[in-house]
């Protein structure tokens, strides 16, 4: 299995011993050693994944990097947070997913109607399995526990990715860039309960158009 580690904040550096790791497209800045690249394309696992790309418009752009060596990645200096998976799902936005460990399985999965205010679509991208996965935030990733009497709500523009047995909703409330005159005037929050972890950044989306390169979800 890869070995993903950072280099500083913003550079992540996977150690291969003849092994391979799925990227965004584009975003190998360096490597050291031997490796190849091969482009994929797909649409999730099975007709699923191709519908729902075809719904929300968007297109995979995902390399594999095989070899012997230390490749590195990154995307538009960005801050890169590490998440080991032991057996559970991660979900994430398309956006925000720089690389997996070849071995997870993703695909895309239904969450509902968040607003067009966000640029978020009906769908996200899921990661399952045990390995690592590396994921983008603006600015350093605060991760946030949710427990049974704690829920939590978030701005669905700082909202990055989460894991564990948690219920997603989406909820109708004034935020504060409501109150301020800057919202879209959808008031639209996103609530957590139950059990588990959300990433959120500290930058958010709001007002800007989303800044995916392609969904890197699908089973390839």
């Amino acid at each position: 299995m890869s070995g993903f580690r950072l280099h500083g904040s913003r550079v992540l550096a996977v150690d291969l011993a003849g092994d391979a790791v799925k990227a965004k497209n584009g975003a190998m800045i360096a490597y050291e050693g031997e490796m190849s690249f091969k482009k994929l394309t797909g649409g999730g696992e099975g007709l699923r994944g191709m519908v729902t790309r075809r719904i929300t418009g968007e297109a995979m752009a995902v390399m594999e990097v095989r070899g012997t060596g230390t490749c590195y990645f990154a995307d538009r200096a960005t801050e890169i947070n590490l998440v080991r998976l032991t057996g559970e799902k991660l979900w994430v936005e398309a956006s925000n997913l720089l690389a997996t460990d070849a071995a997870l399985r993703t695909a895309t999965a239904f969450t509902g109607l968040r607003g067009a205010a966000q640029g978020n679509g009906l769908f996200t991208t899921t990661v399952e399995g045990t390995g690592q996965a590396a994921i983008l935030s603006e600015g350093p990733a605060v991760v946030l526990r949710v427990t049974p009497a704690t829920p939590l709500v978030v701005d669905p523009g700082a909202y990055v990715a989460h894991t564990g047995r948690l219920n997603q909703q989406f909820q109708s409330g004034a935020s504060w860039r409501t109150l301020m005159g800057e919202g879209s005037g959808e008031s639209v929050q996103l609530r957590f309960e139950g059990d588990g972890l959300v990433y959120v950044q500290p930058s958010e989306r709001w007002g800007h158009p989303r800044r995916s390169q392609g969904e890197i979800g699908g089973q390839v």
